[in-house]
């Protein structure tokens, strides 16, 4: 009789099993924690992760039991290492997640689908991956006394905020930093918010570290250079991983550096899934791994910025542009000044348009942003008021001009605009309010002669859009630049020397307490394109059209002064007992009616009542989601607050996997989530 062994396997189960753990198979291989193996479950075969082994008195007590057996394994894969098992393991936990569903998703799914002689081709293809080609030795620029003291300030084994204004030089200092790090012998990681940041990072990394393999990591990947990347990585064949959230979970063997660069980014919280933090989990894997952390922004998120007040994370500070250029002039255009009948038909102001006007004249480029994409956020008909409602979300389709079609953009339904009012036949149908679509026209007609480029999610749907319509603007062809947030955000735009903001203000009295603080970091970021070439940074501005100049966060922002507004964003959040002065999760349901979600909800808090100790956790009543419907299903939540962070994190493990049995009392619930430090109430 062949000998056997249990060996305790991580499976993506559905969560709705409340299976959150590893389950335990029969196996005649003693595979080492780690493995790669495939394993029944159900009726199903799928991909697990060994996640140790038995003992052999545990073997030989389940001898009688009726376990299934390990079916196969990739034998040539070598194990993932223990350090990577324990930032998997402390991910699921903290976010309340099934351990199996986070160790999945971050392999790459090719990889569920191989046998050994498969991954033995995959393995010579990565291993054959062409090395950054070499050239003369790059000339480095010289580091000013700021980048010098950001670089030897770098804590190795700890965490360190670099808190430069734009133009600083930070993605110098990471360089520096990442061959520091290769020298040493180890490998580094370095993370972006979004996935259109990408190309230019490997441009600049690619030419100062000739003879490196270099790979990236994220969503625009196709599944066959997601799994070959991800092989050269967990390998150690790669020496620089680059890539967005979904990278942090990268095994690398000799991890020695993580850079998060715009740290503040939201894009960071995955709004999905596990919704884990990957900014949190690359504090917790440098520790994990003593490799050295650092968070890079010139707006540092608030959390970050009051760590590095309490000395937590080290501060390091980078206030001065290279090369002497100045930070843009920021000006204020009083909206209430502007004629009534201007502002009513035209997002843009005189004084806007004369600054325009005159950066055109000198032959300087000029960008507009406007957080709103589409023509109009809305058609209505001015009889009898009918709006372009969509029918499955409590939300408005978005008129689209070029297509002429209504948009929701929660659930994706589209369909051809209507010759005419659906409630009254009026043929006088009109477009309420304004997306870059109707910018783009409004400027077109305004300054005639004009090059104008619109970037936003629409006009970059296809693969190399974004990188063609970049590098036209890079190469001056384009006068005026239109475009959302996205162009925000890590671009290097070299010609611009004006950026305004249109229609800002709405985030100022937002329900969501975090509004401001994303509005803030967003106008910063924005005016950080401008004057970013010394020659131009003399007269570079940012004009921000708005009717409350008044505000504190507008006057924080004339005089740059990041420090100004979080103190005082910081002392209104420990008045009011928000992060991070307390913690909080947020439960999700998602239900064919408004009633079975917060019946569901009621029924968990019930539930939460009688756990023996709640210690210091608040349940606020169940309400319905800033968007309460999407795609014909209900949303509402309930908002789990605590002052203590290990507090909650023992309350969540003892009340979460009771949740699992409500689904069998409310059979209205469809699904139902915790939100672990949500970034959006």
């Amino acid at each position: 009789m062949s000998e056997s062994y249990l060996v305790h396997v991580a499976v993506e189960a559905p969560q709705h099993s409340a299976l959150s753990g590893p389950l335990t198979y029969r196996a005649t291989h003693p595979w080492p924690a780690g493995s790669v193996v495939q394993v029944p479950l159900g009726r199903r075969v799928v991909c697990g992760i060994v996640w140790g082994a038995a003992p052999e008195a545990a073997a030989e007590e389940g001898a009688g039991l009726a376990l299934r057996d390990v079916h196969s394994g990739l034998a040539g894969l070598p194990p993932l290492s223990d350090a990577w098992r324990a930032l998997v393991q402390f991910a699921a936990g903290y976010y309340q997640r099934g351990l199996g569903e986070v160790a999945l998703a971050a392999l790459p799914p090719e990889l569920r689908k191989l046998d050994d002689k498969q991954l033995a081709l995959r393995l010579r293809r990565a291993q054959s991956m062409s090395l950054v080609p070499q050239g003369g030795e790059p000339e480095l620029p010289p580091l000013t006394p700021e980048q010098q003291a950001a670089l030897d300030g770098v804590d190795h084994g700890g965490v360190s905020l670099l808190h430069g204004s734009t133009g600083s030089g930070k993605t110098e200092v990471y360089l520096r930093l990442v061959a520091r790090t290769l020298a040493a012998g180890r490998q580094a990681l370095v993370l972006v918010p979004e996935i259109n940041l990408t190309p230019q990072l490997e441009e600049r990394f690619s030419a100062r570290f000739p003879g490196r393999r270099i790979v990236s990591l994220h969503s625009g990947l196709t599944p066959a250079q997601r799994l070959k990347h991800w092989l050269a990585a967990h390998l150690g064949w790669a020496d620089i991983v680059l890539g967005t959230r979904m990278a942090v979970l990268t095994p690398l063997p000799r991890l020695g550096l993580v850079v998060v660069d715009e740290e503040h980014d939201p894009s960071y919280k995955s709004q999905e899934g596990a919704r884990y933090s990957a900014r949190d989990l690359a504090v917790y894997r440098g520790k994990l791994e003593q490799a050295a952390v650092v968070l890079g922004s010139a707006t540092p998120s608030l959390e970050s910025w009051y760590h590095a007040q309490r000395g937590r994370y080290r501060r390091l500070a980078m206030p001065t542009r290279i090369g002497g250029a100045a930070l843009p002039t920021v000006r204020l255009i009083d909206m209430n000044h502007v004629p009534r009948e201007v502002a009513r038909t035209s997002a843009l102001s005189p004084a806007l348009l004369a600054a325009l006007g005159s950066r055109l004249e000198r032959g300087e480029q000029a960008l507009v942003l406007l957080n709103r994409r589409g023509y109009a956020p809305v058609l209505h008909c001015p009889d009898c008021g009918w709006k372009s409602g969509c029918a499955h979300c409590s939300a408005w389709r978005v008129f689209h001009r070029i297509d002429r079609t209504l948009r929701c953009h929660h659930c994706g339904a589209c369909e051809r605009v209507p010759r005419a009012c659906p409630d009254c036949g009026n043929l006088d149908i009109q477009p309420l309010g304004r997306g870059t679509e109707r910018l783009e026209e409004q400027l077109a007609a305004a300054l005639p002669g004009a090059r104008i480029a619109r970037i936003d999610a629409d006009t970059t749907r296809h693969k190399g859009s974004l990188e063609a319509q970049l590098s036209s603007v890079h190469a001056g062809e384009v006068d005026v630049l239109v475009g959302t947030q996205m162009l925000a955000k890590g671009h290097d735009f070299r010609r611009v020397t004006l950026v305004a903001a249109l229609n800002p203000d709405a985030a100022l009295f937002s329900s969501d307490f975090r509004a401001g603080e994303r509005l803030f970091a967003l106008l910063m970021q924005a005016a950080g394109r401008a004057g970013r070439e010394a020659a131009h940074s003399a007269g570079s501005e940012m004009l921000v059209q708005t009717w409350h100049p008044a505000h504190p966060l507008y006057q924080a922002l004339r005089a740059h002064d990041y420090a100004a507004f979080a103190a005082r964003t910081l002392e209104e959040r420990e008045m009011a007992g928000l992060p991070p002065y307390a913690h909080l999760a947020l439960v999700r349901a998602e239900a064919r009616t408004q009633e079975a979600a917060q019946a569901w909800l009621l029924a968990a808090s019930e539930q939460a009542e009688r756990l023996p100790e709640k210690g210091g956790v608040t349940l606020y009543p169940p309400v319905p989601s800033a968007i309460a419907r999407v795609a014909d299903v209900e949303r509402a939540q309930m908002l789990v607050e605590c002052e203590s962070r290990p507090a909650l994190q023992r309350f969540l493990a003892q009340w979460v996997p009771g949740l699992h049995a409500l689904r069998a009392e409310h059979k209205g619930v469809l699904r139902w989530a915790v939100d672990v430090d949500p970034l959006a109430i």
